[in-house]
């Protein structure tokens, strides 16, 4: 019996389940859209509540935080009550956390906006947790990296849309701020609340959409995994985290997660603010939102053409060969100005796409039982999202936010050391 365990989750399926795999794509849609609607909130509440770069990046420590926290325990979830239930859990509190803006713009209140965040990404964990595994066991072993980057694909549409309604409905209603400090504590306090209210509408309606979803996932029948849901129960043979340390390709690429979501996140957040510099652009912060969009579309489009290459292509090479790129438009946004540097810097998005399935997909590979343990150690890493952007914040503080793009660049060289190594890696196995 534990033979056959094994072997469905190292084989999988011969061929893939559509109907899961599509439903799934609206999972990965939407949290990418709310994740994404972060990089609006950014530039919108630093100006509502007059904040530093680091000050804002709590934003995204708030957010990615709860990655790290969340995530052994929504495995945990998952072992209790299985992938289906464990999706519907994480949709519902996902619109809890939509909710809870509410009150926070009422009483215009930056740490509740925080504490919103935090349970907005509590059932985005869950969410994380269950569905990139699932989707990667949905067909073939040998697939797996093409399934889930198509997957992620969608969850690029998200992000690629949040921008740009978030754009037209936060930063479109807001008024040109006023001197700040000439205001009077009462008038300073209404101000805020009139500005942080922009956000109650299209919170409540994202709350509403994710109920729906959880209604409608709750009803749609997929199939089990098999093998890999005996992962989430109790080993009789007393299997522990401490068994994750005998495979180093896992532990490395916790570090990639962690680096890679760090410099991907600590971009979108910069670039409002950033192609708002004179020397770069000089657009405002409503037109800057736009050109967010183009970013994030090109990670999808990116998703779409690299779930294709992938089936020709080793992930490791193609992973090295992406974040070789990414690191070089970097830097070529830190030491240019104007088009140069604003359309190098989108340009990142396009060669961002692959990164995070393909990571995820040579992390996991070949862990047998510890698939979902493995799997929750990957999202755990996602919490490089809370540091890397912070500790850019304070970098940016310091000597500028074009600078401050230096931190990315160091995690993109770590990336593609790491996609050379898995070439090796899989040699090493293959001989094993």
């Amino acid at each position: 019996m534990e033979l056959t365990t094994t072997q469905s989750i190292s084989g999988g399926p011969e061929t893939t389940n559509m109907k899961a795999l599509s439903t799934a794509t609206v999972l990965f849609f939407m949290w990418g859209f709310l994740t994404c609607l972060n990089d609006i909130l950014i530039p919108h509440l630093k100006m509502v509540f007059e904040l530093s770069y680091a000050q804002a990046m709590l934003i995204q420590f708030a957010f990615f935080s709860s990655y790290f926290v969340f995530a052994i325990p929504s495995g945990k979830l998952v072992d209790f009550i299985g992938y289906k239930r464990t999706m519907i859990a994480g949709l519902l509190t996902m619109a809890v956390g939509a909710l809870l803006f509410l009150p926070a713009a009422s009483l215009a209140a930056f740490p509740l906006f925080l504490a919103a965040l935090v349970v907005l990404a509590a059932g985005i964990t869950a969410l994380q947790v269950a569905a990139n595994p699932y989707v990667a066991n949905l067909g073939p072993q040998r697939t797996a990296s093409s399934r889930l980057n198509l997957a992620q694909a969608f969850n690029s549409l998200g992000t690629t849309v949040a921008p740009y309604l978030g754009s037209a409905l936060i930063l479109g209603a807001t008024v040109e701020a006023p001197k700040l400090g000439s205001l009077t504590q009462a008038a300073l306090q209404q101000f805020r609340a009139q500005q942080a209210s922009t956000v109650r509408l299209p919170y409540l309606g994202i709350a509403g959409l994710l109920i729906l979803l959880a209604v409608a996932l709750a009803v749609i029948k997929l199939p089990p995994m098999g093998g890999l849901t005996q992962d989430f129960r109790p080993d009789e043979r007393g299997s522990s985290w401490g068994a994750l340390l005998g495979h180093p390709q896992l532990l490395l690429g916790a570090v990639g997660i962690f680096l890679y979501v760090g410099a991907e996140v600590t971009i979108g957040s910069f670039l409002v603010n950033y192609m708002h510099l004179p020397e770069i652009s000089g657009f405002t912060e409503t037109v800057a939102a736009r050109y967010v969009s183009i970013y994030w579309f090109g990670a999808m489009i990116g998703r779409f053409v690299g779930s294709a290459v992938l089936q020709k292509v080793k992930t490791s090479k193609l992973l090295a060969l992406a974040a070789t790129a990414a690191c070089l438009l970097v830097l070529l946004s830190m030491l240019s100005s104007g088009h140069t540097a604003m359309w190098s810097i989108l340009a990142v998005g396009l060669f961002n796409s692959i990164m995070f399935p393909s990571i995820f997909t040579l992390g996991i590979a070949n862990l047998g039982e510890l698939t979902s343990k493995g799997s929750s150690l990957m999202v755990c890493a996602i919490v490089g999202g809370a540091v890397i952007p912070l500790f850019s914040g304070f970098v940016a503080d310091k000597i500028g936010v074009q600078h401050a793009l230096m931190v990315a660049a160091v995690c993109y060289v770590y990336i593609v050391v790491f996609g050379l190594r898995g070439d090796r890696s899989a040699t090493e196995h293959r001989a094993a």
